[in-house]
């Protein structure tokens, strides 16, 4: 018996990752729900070419979900960057202006 699987990966997971926190995690969340879809078309999969097109899909969200966490790790560090930018400039205008 031969099983075929029709992936339609959601919009969502395409859209510019350059937008904010909640579409972030939002992307986060459809890429894990594609790759999960993915691994189960794997696992399913009796034709070569077909297992093949898995490995790929399987290996192209593996690195959109490592790049995504990893911009999300970004974003949460870029307040404290900030902050300590900011209390630099804060000391030396202080003492400037005395």
């Amino acid at each position: 018996m031969k099983m075929y699987f029709k992936t339609n990966y959601p919009e969502e997971i395409f859209l510019d990752i350059k937008s904010p926190a909640p579409s972030l995690d939002r992307a986060i969340e459809k890429t894990r729900d594609a790759l999960d879809r993915a691994y189960t078309g794997f696992d399913n999969a009796l034709e070569f070419h077909l297992i093949d097109s898995y490995i790929y899909q399987i290996n192209s969200l593996q690195e959109r979900y490592a790049y995504l966490l990893e911009r999300k790790k970004q974003e949460a560090a870029l307040p404290e960057k900030q902050l300590s930018k900011h209390s630099s400039i804060g000391t030396l205008v202080s003492q400037v202006f005395g």
